[in-house]
């Protein structure tokens, strides 16, 4: 494809060609997005130069193209990571003799190496490129999990669970940090919602595969329970494989977009990330094109802010993790047969599915995170002071339901509310691994709440997951206090003119801590 100038509007069919030829011509790619680059930054363009582009239009391209793939390999991540829970009601415990600790052993495991591999994987996204890096830890860990189907021992098990925290760990933040590379920050919550919606619907799916999949017993001379390792981790890998040929990776070379429409993506990333402000981010904004430098990587891990949002996300993922493992055995310990068990979790993950992606679109619409996050950890404390204050079966699981409800729509927003706090590609990325890897560690505590001696009622694990949750509330108004101080600062430095001080480079350098950046909350 010849280049052509930016006044020109070239039709989608002229610039449309395979995935595997883009492939095949990885410097063209280079040069592509070296021009598209060079045309958003070109003297004079502002945003009035793309007036005459329907944005929504474009928007809607992007999601289409988007959003169902990034849906789909983290329903299936989530699927298999979730669905020892389910096997466990089916045999998986008894049939490799292990006791009850070796079990909760299994679950805490996978969360060592799935926080420690997150910072390096989200680095390695950028280097190797979305495309590639997904599909093939996606490949990664479908192996392991149908490996998983064949285990004869504890040792096993426990083996197959660290190497899937392994595989499993660059997908939920390459996938978060993907989307900030193609949305502004005031679109980021809804797509964040839409694609990780995908773990509640995952819930649902694991119960309904997990009830049908284990008629399968003795087939082959296999538990049931096998059969659902085989099986889902061969369809993830599957759909790996087609991955490598749907996955995009940055607009300045997204063929389903024109080349000015191209331009126009790249442009509003860098100087339309604020919505309705009269802050000026054009300085700041340069600093989305950094080259890599490890100081970005060190300024992540020394930013006050993400160690605070930090334990904002173990008030939500230490219950996210504490449902999405347990639910099936506290619903079957409350007296139903596994079959109903499997099928009575289908319904709460559905709602929480459809709530996450409802409330998404509203704090995208009003440009506020803090609230929506804040509100949901309230409702998590009803929800678990309901399982705690009751033996009764029904108020338990209505319990369980109200607290799942509130995880699903907490958690996008609580990343989007950092990703969107966090300015500079390298450090953004960093920062979200961070969170979502040291975060995850909240996994590994959750795996031991919920004890096997503490069926049927679970005192101990819903008291603590209440403790971690009002822990989040707490640091999250910290945040907002914090957040709101440092605005009206910089809003005052901004008045005196203190800024001029400072060139568009040192600005773009200084990233979220540059006075013309404003913390959303």
């Amino acid at each position: 494809m010849s280049p052509s100038s930016p006044s020109e509007k070239p039709d989608l069919g002229e610039l449309q060609v395979s995935h595997h030829e883009r492939r095949q011509h990885g410097s063209d790619k280079t040069a592509e997005k070296d021009r598209i680059d060079a045309i958003a930054e070109a003297p004079g363009t502002t945003m009035a130069s793309f007036a005459h582009l329907d944005e929504k239009k474009i928007l809607r391209k992007m999601d289409m193209r988007l959003i169902p793939m990034l849906a789909l390999l983290y329903l299936l991540s989530f699927l298999d990571r979730g669905n020892i829970g389910n096997a466990k009601i089916e045999g998986l415990q008894d049939d490799l003799g292990m006791t009850p600790d070796q079990y909760n052993w299994c679950l805490t495991v996978f969360f060592f190496p799935y926080a420690f591999f997150e910072v390096p994987s989200n680095l390695l996204l950028k280097k190797f490129r979305p495309s590639r890096w997904l599909p093939m830890i996606m490949v990664a860990w479908g192996t392991v999990m149908t490996l998983m189907g064949i285990v004869q021992n504890y040792e096993g098990l426990l083996a197959a669970r660290i190497f899937l925290g392994v595989a499993e760990a660059g997908l939920y933040p390459g996938c978060a940090y993907y989307l900030t590379m193609w949305y502004c920050r005031h679109e980021i919550q809804l797509r964040q919602a839409m694609f990780f919606s995908a773990a509640s619907i995952a819930g649902a799916f694991s119960g309904l595969l997990a009830f049908a999949i284990s008629k399968m017993d003795g087939v082959g001379n296999l538990e049931g329970w096998r059969w659902i390792f085989i099986l889902e981790g061969m369809v993830t890998v599957l759909v790996a494989v087609a991955a490598f040929f749907c996955l995009y990776d940055f607009p300045e070379t997204a063929t389903f977009l024109t080349e000015e429409e191209r331009a126009f993506v790249v442009f509003r990333l860098k100087y339309g990330q604020q919505k309705d402000s009269d802050v000026e981010e054009r300085h700041v904004a340069v600093a989305e094109s950094e080259q890599f430098q490890w100081k970005y990587v060190w300024d992540a891990f020394k930013d006050w802010q993400i160690w605070l949002n930090i334990i904002v996300y173990w008030g939500i993922v230490c219950p996210l993790y504490g449902i999405s493992l347990f639910l099936p055995s506290i619903v079957n310990n409350l007296g139903y047969k596994s079959s109903t068990a499997q099928l009575m979790t289908v319904p709460i993950y559905v709602t929480a599915a459809v709530l996450a992606v409802i409330v998404a679109y509203v704090s995208d619409r009003v440009g506020k995170r803090s609230p929506f996050v804040i509100f949901f950890l309230l409702m998590m404390v009803v929800g678990f002071a309901m399982c705690i204050s009751t033996t009764n079966p029904k108020v338990v699981y209505g319990g369980v339901f109200v607290a799942a409800c509130a995880i699903y729509p907490a958690f996008p927003g609580n990343i989007a509310w950092l990703s969107n706090n966090l300015a500079g590609s390298y450090k953004r990325s960093a920062g979200m691994a961070i969170q979502i890897g040291v975060g995850n560690l909240g996994g590994a505590m959750a795996s031991n709440f919920y004890r096997q001696k503490d069926s049927p009622h679970y005192t101990l694990g819903h008291g603590l997951e209440l403790g971690f949750v009002v822990a989040g509330i707490v640091a999250a108004a910290i945040l907002l206090t914090a957040y709101g101080a440092i605005n009206k600062k910089r809003a005052k430095s901004m008045n005196q003119q203190e800024d001029l001080q400072f060139s568009h480079e040192q600005l773009a350098d200084q990233g979220d801590k540059a006075v013309t950046f404003r913390y959303i909350y």
